[in-house]
């Protein structure tokens, strides 16, 4: 595990912004409490949402779960759960029932392959841990976050933003489509049981200002590297809820006018249109509010406003790794 963690810190993946990174590491420590020194906490930028605790103190957590957090207390449960894996001791016992040298290896690798997408989700869902197990981290979870003075009912909110989000897609999704919870007791009963720890350990802060102000500098990169997953409906369902949380935020706007507008389709279209001058609207909108709409307008044969569009972006990003091509869309247009 101490190679693997070496191996983690050297990947072209870690956040190694020192600000964000004590930032977690403290909350961490608020949860762990006497275990502090033993937790070591590794932003990895990979879209997905996860965090894993290797035996070791090796807490990784992904991009795709900060995106995700509407609060300092919601990271808090997702920390508080796998602080509680690690405490009783539940990975050491997924080591011990892993027989073959093979599959240990790929036990030890989920913790230090930072990056591979699709190789890690399937990991994270084939050596999951017990269902007893989930039930004993939750448990402990909203314990520990009492204690550290966040409020429990946040915990329950995590699980019903992802579900909503999973259920989105087309089948219906549900649990089971989240790697990260292929092991975990049925949603209902999960639902049920965290509200029911809530309510026996109440009051306690979000901290949802601080934690607002924390993330904003990182969210933009996070927002691109979920449009570029391609997940039209999951993203769509997040994007919005994120709108509902802060109505007038036109970076949000832009992004989930953007993942209508790659989706394509004129309903789509409308759609994105829709979004990016809701944007423009409130003002101070990501230059990229303008070149969707120019290639929206390209599309459908608008030349004048395509141009119009297209060379207000240029204006505002003239360095954007794409000015070469959308110059050469304007040429094309006429200028």
């Amino acid at each position: 595990m101490d190679r693997q963690e070496r191996r983690l810190r050297r990947s072209p993946f870690v956040i190694r912004d020192h600000s964000l990174n004590n930032y977690v590491q403290d909350i961490a420590c608020r949860l762990g409490g006497k275990h502090c020194p033993d937790i070591r906490v590794h932003l990895v930028r990979t879209p997905l949402f996860n965090a894993s605790m290797a035996p070791n103190g090796m807490m990784q957590v992904w991009t795709g779960l900060m995106l995700r957090m509407e609060n300092e207390a919601q990271l808090a449960a997702v920390l508080g759960h796998e602080i509680a894996h690690y405490l009783e001791r539940h990975t050491l016992e997924r080591l011990r029932d892993i027989k073959s040298a093979s599959a240990f290896a790929t036990f030890v690798g989920l913790f230090g392959a930072a990056g591979a997408i699709g190789q890690l989700a399937t990991l994270a869902a084939t050596f999951g841990f017990s269902r007893d197990q989930e039930r004993a981290a939750d448990r402990i979870g909203v314990l520990l976050m009492r204690k550290a003075g966040y409020d429990p009912a946040e915990a329950a909110k995590v699980w019903g933003n992802l579900l909503a989000e999973s259920k989105a897609r087309p089948d219906g999704g549900g649990a089971s489509t989240l790697p990260m919870f292929a092991t975990h007791p049925g949603a209902e009963e999960r639902n049920e049981t965290l509200a029911t720890l809530a309510a026996e350990q109440p009051g306690g802060t979000t901290n949802a200002t601080t934690w607002r102000e924390r993330v904003r500098p990182f969210r933009s990169d996070w927002l691109r590297e979920e449009i570029k997953l391609g997940q039209y409906e999951e993203s769509v369902s997040l994007f919005t809820r994120m709108i509902e949380s802060t109505p007038r935020d036109a970076e949000l706007l832009a992004a989930r006018g953007e993942v209508h507008r790659r989706h394509g389709g004129d309903r789509q279209f409308d759609l994105a249109v829709a979004d990016f001058r809701a944007a423009e609207q409130i003002g101070h909108e990501p230059p990229e509010v303008h070149r969707g709409l120019g290639m929206i307008y390209r599309r459908r044969g608008a030349s004048r406003e395509a141009r119009a569009s297209l060379k207000h972006y240029l204006e505002l990003a003239p360095q954007a790794p794409d000015a070469p091509m959308i110059r050469s869309y304007l040429e094309e247009l006429g200028q």
